[in-house]
């Protein structure tokens, strides 16, 4: 994510999808056959959200397989699965509640790009998208493998939504985009090798996407709201002066 933000100011699928099937792709590792490509497969079994209200997890199931035609070849490695997670508009990470679970090594590395404000409305604010480095093992594509899997639990929270007549702002989260790094000892220098599914041939998960429906809200409220809310702060503003005037008297 650090490469596409430095050439692009937000996040958008398109640019963003042309940058994994063009630009990433040009730095694939040279030095192994052309059928690289074939033993590995990465899928998302399962995504689903949990919990209730405005901060939920987004919890998703990743499989990891090799095949026999992997690539025997290949020097001693060291492999991880690097799992980009894009967030729609009105929901974000935050960085700061992230670094914990770093801290007790449940990742390799974890980081936010994009929009990081977490103070902005939905209306005001940009897309984020989290990258997290899973650690998949030494030697991983020497050997083949049926299925591993891998349990990931991303906090969200929800941003503040625009008015809404149904007191309700739906957004849609989908699956993330994954792909499988290996350093690789070479004869002069290590080199990095990426290994991305072919589109055609990605198992898709009992659900593609879901759905958070966030409390927004509603036009017609807003008088009353906004009549209360002032009442509140005005008495409360009261209150304070009178409590400061009757303590300074009795002094």
């Amino acid at each position: 994510m650090k490469s596409y933000f430095e050439n692009y100011e937000s996040l958008h699928d398109s640019s963003f999808e042309d940058f994994m099937a063009h630009q990433l792709s040009s730095s694939l590792c040279q030095g192994i056959p052309d059928n690289w490509n074939v033993g590995v497969r990465l899928s998302v079994r399962e995504l689903s959200l949990v919990g209730e209200g405005s901060h939920r997890h987004l919890s998703s199931s990743i499989r990891l397989q090799i095949g026999a035609a992997s690539i025997p070849k290949l020097p001693a490695h060291l492999c991880e699965v690097i799992v980009i997670q894009r967030l729609p508009l009105g929901v974000f990470a935050d960085p700061f509640e992230l670094q914990n679970p770093h801290k007790h090594k449940a990742f390799r590395d974890i980081a936010v790009f994009g929009d990081t404000n977490l103070e902005l409305p939905s209306f005001q604010s940009n897309r984020s998208a989290v990258e997290i480095h899973i650690d998949a093992g030494f030697n991983i594509l020497f050997m083949q493998n049926n299925g591993t899997e891998f349990n990931l639990l991303l906090p969200l929270h929800a941003r503040y939504q625009p008015l809404d007549e149904s007191g309700y702002s739906v957004v849609e989260i989908g699956e993330p985009d994954m792909l499988m790094r290996c350093s690789v000892e070479g004869k002069q220098h290590k080199q990095s090798c990426l290994f991305m599914s072919p589109p055609n041939e990605k198992a898709k998960s009992t659900s593609a996407t879901v759905a958070w429906k966030i409390p927004a809200g509603m036009k017609a409220h807003a008088g009353f709201v906004s009549f209360i809310t002032f009442v509140t702060a005005l008495l409360s503003t009261l209150s304070i002066v009178y409590a400061s005037m009757f303590w300074s008297g009795t002094k």
